[in-house]
């Protein structure tokens, strides 16, 4: 067992209390003495060894702890330049469908031609709004309704007859016009279906496109929701034109039309929908706005950046 490294001494120190004449002696409580001898302790010193280096003459580095912006400042950035390309794409658009609009106006108000007796599907494109009349006989039996469709308010069907010319003339799909549901039969409309040759005069159309909303047409059920041109043609042998019979506006002739379940043509107008402005606008304001954000989240540093003292060696 080790020797402690201090001494306790206790010494009694006597004490005399007079009172008159008489005299008491007391003693009075050990006093301590305490009487400490040092022990020399060996510990290891760095500052004595061979590899230590001092901080004075080996200097940290000043690092910065944390990034000052995080990946979302590259998703920030791409949004105002994004919605920029978009709003400069509709500037063409717009110009596009002006352009367009223009050159179907103008092939509107030219007289009517007759429909040749054939007619190139490929060509149709060049004679898009084209006012034709033609002659020949309604095929009722294969009459197609697509639908449903809406005119007024009113939920209906659009009427779709082939139209056989004679003199050795190509068959062609005629759009009649609109019907309501409630004249969806034959027999509910015998006014409607015409004997006979008839003239008619419409707009020849470039076929349609389906949109990934539709759904396809089911002919085998006799259900069509889109004009599938080629699909109609083959269904009933006719040539893969596509005209739809016009009339002028008039609502005292609509009525009546739709009461004895008469197609109602539409109008002899350009019914393409020129929204680009509007898109024109929404996409610079929202570049704008996004423009705005960025240069506000640039320009103040976030609050969590601190300066952290890196040491270069291990002391």
């Amino acid at each position: 067992m080790s020797a402690p490294n201090h001494i306790i001494r206790c010494t009694r120190l006597p004490f005399t209390f007079r009172y008159g004449s008489s005299s008491l002696r007391i003693a009075t409580f050990p006093r301590y003495k305490r009487r400490s001898f040092g022990i020399q302790r060996f510990a290891h010193n760095p500052a004595e060894g061979a590899d230590f280096t001092s901080i004075v003459d080996n200097s940290p580095d000043l690092v910065k702890s944390g990034r000052r912006h995080g990946p979302g400042i590259i998703i920030l950035a791409l949004i105002p330049i994004t919605a920029f390309a978009l709003g400069t794409w509709q500037v063409f658009r717009l110009g596009w469908k002006t352009e367009l609009i223009a050159k179907f106006e103008d092939r509107l108000i030219k007289p009517p031609l007759p429909l040749p007796p054939h007619v190139d599907p490929e060509a149709i494109k060049e004679f898009d709004y084209r006012k034709v009349y033609t002659t020949g006989r309604l095929c009722h039996e294969q009459e197609m309704l697509i639908g449903p469709r809406i005119h007024d308010g009113n939920d209906g069907f659009l009427v779709v007859t082939p139209l056989k010319r004679g003199d050795g003339g190509s068959t062609v799909l005629l759009n009649r016009g609109w019907i309501p549901r409630s004249k969806k039969a034959q027999a509910d409309r015998e006014d409607g279906l015409p004997q006979g040759l008839v003239t008619v005069e419409g707009l020849l159309r470039e076929p349609w496109q389906k949109n990934v909303f539709t759904p396809d047409n089911r002919p085998e059920m006799g259900q069509f929701y889109f004009p599938d041109v080629k699909q109609m043609a083959e269904l009933t042998g006719s040539a893969a034109v596509w005209i739809e019979e016009t009339m002028s506006p008039d609502l005292l002739k609509a009525y009546d039309r739709e009461a004895k379940g008469i197609p109602i043509g539409r109008p002899a107008e350009v019914n393409l929908r020129n929204n680009h402005t509007q898109y024109i606008f929404t996409w610079y304001a929202l570049s704008a706005a996004t423009t705005i954000m960025l240069w506000m989240v640039v320009r103040k540093p976030p609050s969590e950046v601190a300066r952290r003292i890196r040491q270069n060696k291990s002391w």
